[in-house]
């Protein structure tokens, strides 16, 4: 198909209101007789409910603690640990199969799906019944110190010393 042969519809112009009687949008122009839609700019504000408690000031305050610095894992499953031959399974090997995008980021082992194999995994942390399927499989977790601390934590080690 070439483009002088496209079936183009004609771009429809925009109506043109209040431009007088004879046009049928004349006068007030589609807007009725007073009121506040019919003013210039009128219309009810966003989130206006006709004077009800507006449903941002009806619902609470958040509330709890979040913290400013979380420590984010990238999750790695017992299951997905099939594709490696049985022996030492780390950081870079695990980054390498796609299992997590950066190998310097803290991994975490959960124990979702089976293991058959016995592995020796070094990762940052792991749940306690991931812990039990590899340990029962014959393998071992290496648990890496890559916890992080705060500079609250980090400044009063400092002044103890």
């Amino acid at each position: 198909m070439k483009i002088h042969e496209l079936e183009l519809t004609p771009k429809k112009d925009k109506k043109r209101l209040g431009r007088g009687i004879g046009s049928g949008t004349g006068k007030t122009a589609g807007r009725g007789t007073k009121g506040q839609n019919a003013r210039t700019g009128g219309g009810v504000r966003v989130g206006f409910e006709g004077g009800q408690t507006q449903l941002s000031q009806r619902l609470p305050k958040a509330r709890g603690f979040k913290s400013k610095n979380p420590t984010n894992y990238q999750v790695v499953n017992v299951g997905s640990l099939t594709r490696f031959k049985a022996g030492k399974v780390d950081a870079s090997m695990l980054a390498e199969a796609g299992l997590v995008k950066k190998a310097d980021d803290l991994i975490k082992l959960l124990s979702v799906g089976e293991v058959e194999q016995a592995y020796t995994l070094s990762v940052s942390a792991a749940s306690t019944a991931a812990v039990k399927k590899i340990e029962a499989a014959g393998g071992k977790v290496l648990l890496e110190s890559a916890a992080r601390t705060s500079t609250k934590a980090n400044k009063s080690a400092t002044i103890d010393e």
